[in-house]
């Protein structure tokens, strides 16, 4: 394995590390447009219809991508039931947030949503053996306060939609770290195809109930968008939990937040306020704190 010692110094960085952040970095520019995307679309069409076209697309655009050079070894895994279950956090996670995103500004559940990386950190230990210790549960909770900063709830200010930002973040906390558990195991292009396939599959007996044929070309493509977005930034999401440990790499997808100030900008003329700013600084620095301490014991 490649190190790099800066300045010559004692300090020791993996380069694969620096990939890592790099691929969840690029994850966190394409997601937002996605979201936008989903917000335009779900004010028109059943959030299962989006969701669906979402999972449908992704499952499309990857077998198009991987199979003329892979063959059906793509579809080959190891850890069937591991992909199943993480096929389904995924698709209830970005349920959950679609259907929000129609209620809530595309920033304030970005912010919401900042909570995956500290369900990663939380889920870490028991389900990857990556140990914590005191201070990181008390960044935790400091991270889970600032979420409530941000919802507020029992003022006027709170929506019920929130909650399924919580949810949403719940799942895909799962989700990635079951990515971690089958990184290094299944390819990254095997856990591509199957992150959609309960979405994309699954989903087909409801749609005849809740289909509506997009009504204009503009529609359509975001109908498309949402799926090719979607495939890029899960694959995105999976090379770099292949080159760096979960607890680590997930910090770095506070970068989407703003991205996605800038999507609700351009898209809705929505701009978060202070309440949610605040909450979201002590989200982020309750994660990096836990990203930069596992960092100093993994050194």
């Amino acid at each position: 394995m490649t190190m790099w010692r800066p300045g010559g110094g004692a300090g020791v960085f993996d380069r694969r590390l620096l990939l890592g952040i790099l691929f969840i970095c690029m994850s966190g520019m394409v997601f937002p447009v996605m979201n936008g995307f989903a917000k335009l679309l779900g004010a028109e069409y059943s959030s299962l219809q989006v969701s669906w076209a979402r999972a449908f697309g992704h499952f499309v655009f990857i077998l198009a991508t991987f199979m003329p050079r892979e063959g059906l070894s793509v579809l080959r895994t190891r850890r069937p039931m591991i992909q199943f279950v993480r096929a389904m956090m995924l698709y209830i996670s970005n349920l959950c947030f679609f259907f929000a995103v129609v209620f809530i500004p595309i920033a304030d559940a970005a912010a919401i949503s900042l909570t995956g990386p500290l369900v990663v950190a939380l889920l870490a230990w028991p389900m990857l053996g990556e140990r914590t210790n005191a201070k990181r549960l008390v960044a935790l909770g400091c991270g889970f306060a600032g979420v409530l900063i941000v919802i507020r709830p029992g003022t006027e200010l709170f929506h019920w939609a929130s909650l399924f930002v919580v949810a949403s973040a719940c799942c895909y906390g799962v989700y990635q770290i079951l990515t971690r558990k089958v990184a290094g195991i299944d390819s990254p292009a095997t856990s591509s195809v199957y992150a959609p396939i309960v979405g994309a599959i699954g989903m087909l007996a409801v749609m005849p109930f809740v289909w509506r044929t997009p009504a204009s070309l503009p529609h359509l493509a975001m109908f498309c968008a949402l799926g090719v977005l979607g495939a890029a930034g899960h694959y995105f999401v999976a090379r770099a939990l292949t080159y760096a440990p979960a607890n680590l790499v997930s910090p770095f997808q506070y970068f989407q937040l703003f991205a996605s100030v800038i999507v609700g900008y351009l898209f809705f003329a929505d701009l978060p306020d202070a309440a949610t700013w605040t909450g979201a600084a002590i989200i982020m620095a309750s994660g990096l704190y836990i990203g930069w301490s596992q960092t100093r014991v993994e050194r």
